[in-house]
């Protein structure tokens, strides 16, 4: 194996099994308080596009690195948004169920309009 090739490798199993610790503190725990969209965003793109190049240049590590990433990629975006969606629903419970009569009437209407 060529030395360039072996560094590729490498590159890609380090870069790639870094999202793993991430994937697997969400499914744990369910936290996503940390978590920017906006940066796992911007950075799906990048790993879509690295993967496009890679398909364009036919270099397997390269293909093979941002197939991985994009899914892990992707498992941590769809996990904050569920996630986030999960907990918005739980604290608009939470706030009718201690408001009072008057609050959770107007509460209620507000929460069937969004």
């Amino acid at each position: 194996m060529e030395a360039t090739t072996f560094v590729g490798i490498f590159a890609a199993i380090c870069t790639t099994s870094a999202f793993v610790p991430q994937v697997v503190q969400i499914l744990r725990t369910g936290n996503v308080d940390g978590i920017s969209l906006l940066m796992y965003s911007i950075f799906t793109v990048g790993v879509a596009s690295w993967l496009g190049y890679g398909i364009i240049m036919q270099d397997l590590p390269m293909l093979l690195a941002n197939m991985i990433t994009l899914a892990l990629a992707l498992s941590v975006l769809g996990l904050t948004l569920f996630k986030r969606r999960q907990n918005r629903k739980i604290a608009n419970v939470v706030e009718l169920e201690t408001a009072t009569p008057t609050e959770a009437c107007n509460n209620e209407s507000v929460l069937k309009a969004a």
